[in-house]
């Protein structure tokens, strides 16, 4: 089969995997090469897959949507993170998080400031 994982500013993953093991709503499921075609939600957890030798990879994603049609597996995620392992996968995910959560409070920080003086404006317009 083919996986792609698809992320909003690039093609993460695209290559030749003989197992896919993900995460819906309803539970983990295992996808192999002549399963019957799908397409499912994804919650946020881990994905897997086996590369052609034997290779186990694994890839924290966000929600998204998962298709699987004849040997193409595509899933579209909002945010993935690939890793050899769990441990490494983890300790990359936990850095990612702090990573977005200081950019998210400066993003607030900017957001705070902007409607503030928005605020000044309307009241100087409201008085002159």
């Amino acid at each position: 089969m083919n996986l792609k994982i698809l992320i909003p500013t690039e093609v993460l993953i695209d290559r030749e995997v003989t197992k896919v093991i993900a995460e819906a709503e309803n539970g983990h499921f295992c996808l192999l090469p002549h399963h019957i075609d799908l397409v499912t939600a994804l919650v946020p957890g881990i994905l897997s897959f086996t590369t052609e030798t034997g290779a186990e990879i694994f890839v924290a994603v966000d929600e998204g949507i998962l298709v699987k049609c004849d040997r193409e597996v595509l899933v579209s995620t909002r945010n993935a993170i690939e890793g050899k392992n769990l441990e490494t996968l983890k300790q990359t995910v936990t850095e990612q998080f702090q990573i977005l959560d200081e950019k998210e409070k400066l993003t607030r920080s900017a957001l705070a400031q902007f409607e503030a003086s928005m605020m000044r404006h309307f009241k100087e317009l409201g008085h002159g």
